[in-house]
């Protein structure tokens, strides 16, 4: 028989538009399997026939968080590579370090970080990363939800570009209908129009999408046009990138010409992780001219050695703070706006906009349940803008994935936290070998 779950008397956040949000009290929001069932003014919902009952007084239910563009494994490297330009970021310290990484290594660090993002709220991830079927393990285990891409550069050859096509055919749909897979060549400066053109086509016949990183800063852009006489977005449409639906990592360099070639696009939308472009003094992705050309942007923590955290709520009021400094308009980026982003947003660069990222009858069952009693809160004056500027992970209590319990009360269901932090810990001596000594500071509290 199919499980029913009864999450009785919560507030719950409805994205009406692109830039409006409500928050309506006294609701309570029926689940049965995979899905929301039901959404009722609080006691309408009979529960004596629910399974199980989750009693959110004073709390508010919101959809699960959608990270649209990571390297998750890489929290492994959370500390090691700080106050450094970015070339040296890529050639001193993170392709050293990458080079060093074992299969066992990916799965405990891609379980580490699940655990992280289940914490704060976090249900799906697009995935971006080296050694995928061991992600693809931890997703599984973790119940959380994935869109998994290996990541692959043109020195690698065309054999490996197989090898990935042959992870996208082995994992898609599976765990429940929870791990999806996707194309994801590096990026077009490490990618030579051949290679980007195999692996179009390789998605193009296994019916999959494209994740890519691609005009990450405007100087990229600008060394392009100088080298080539054209954008990296452009190379993504010669060579057939844009022809299939795919997910841009960060586009800060996209520019107005660009515009063009991104709405005739087969389905594209933008990863967006304004953390790690303050961290490395990046530029911002154009969030309005995207949004102006109807091109969904989503948010994203990118890897945790330039983010530090997996917390997008964290991002969120960083994408706003950053939206409404860079024109010295505080009229910019409102509430609701920033709320969409983050939800219906972020389903819809992953190509899920028809059932993730809103609380609607029919739409899969990624939720959570967030308190605001906390003192950071008080007054709660508007809930919608604490949902922006307050929340911080510690307020998520419950958290479910295609309707199942991940988290509840703040005790993980799925995951041993205690024995991953003790698998990982095995390898960090090894791993930071690889960084200059002066940087390597033991703690042993």
């Amino acid at each position: 028989m199919t499980n029913t779950k009864l999450i009785q008397n919560c507030a719950v956040l409805r994205l009406k538009d692109d830039d409006s949000a409500v928050i309506e009290a006294g609701q309570d929001v029926l689940i049965r399997g995979d899905k929301i069932h039901n959404i009722r003014p609080t006691g309408e919902i009979d529960a004596s026939t629910v399974d199980e009952i989750f009693p959110a007084d004073g709390m508010v239910c919101l959809p699960g968080m959608i990270n649209t563009h990571a390297h998750i494994p890489m929290v492994l490297f959370r500390g090691l590579a700080e106050d450094v330009s970015i070339a040296r970021w890529f050639n001193d310290f993170i392709w050293p370090l990458e080079s060093n990484l074992t299969e066992e290594d990916v799965y405990w660090g891609a379980q580490l970080a699940l655990a992280e993002m289940i914490e704060s709220g976090v249900t799906t991830v697009a995935d971006h990363y080296f050694h995928m079927d061991q992600v693809a393990e931890a997703v599984q285990q973790a119940g959380s939800r994935a869109l998994l891409g290996w990541a692959t550069f043109s020195n690698q050859g065309y054999d490996v570009l197989q090898q990935t096509a042959d992870f996208v055919s082995r994992w898609q749909n599976k765990a429940d209908g929870r791990i999806h897979t996707i194309m994801a060549p590096h990026a077009p400066y490490t990618c030579d129009d051949a290679y980007l053109k195999a692996a179009a086509e390789h998605a193009k016949q296994l019916g999959v999408g494209i994740h890519i990183h691609a005009s990450e800063r405007l100087f990229q852009t600008e060394s392009s046009l100088e080298s080539r006489g054209m954008t990296p977005i452009q190379v993504l449409a010669e060579t057939g990138i844009l022809d299939v639906p795919t997910i841009i990592a960060h586009g800060c360099g996209i520019i107005q010409e660009d515009m063009p070639l991104l709405e005739q696009a087969n389905h594209v939308g933008v990863a967006h992780a304004p953390k790690t472009y303050l961290k490395l003094g990046g530029d911002m992705t154009p969030i309005p001219m995207l949004k102006a050309a109807g091109i969904p942007v989503g948010l994203a923590t990118d890897g945790a050695a330039s983010n530090a955290t997996l917390n997008l709520f964290e991002v969120m009021r960083l994408m706003t703070l950053m939206q409404k400094w860079i024109p010295s308009d505080s009229e910019q980026m409102p509430i609701g706006q920033a709320l969409n982003i983050a939800f219906r947003g972020g389903a819809a660069v992953l190509g899920m906009g028809q059932s993730l990222g809103q609380i609607e009858e029919g739409f899969l069952a990624d939720l959570m349940l967030v308190d605001l009693s906390g003192i950071h809160h008080q007054p709660v004056h508007n809930p919608a803008a604490s949902l922006v500027f307050n929340v911080q992970p510690p307020d998520v209590k419950t958290v479910f994935c295609n309707g199942k319990v991940l988290m509840h009360d703040r005790e993980l269901k799925t995951l041993d936290k205690g024995h991953i932090i003790q698998q990982v810990k095995k390898s960090m001596e090894r791993l930071a070998k690889r960084v200059p000594e002066k940087r390597i500071q033991v703690y042993n509290p």
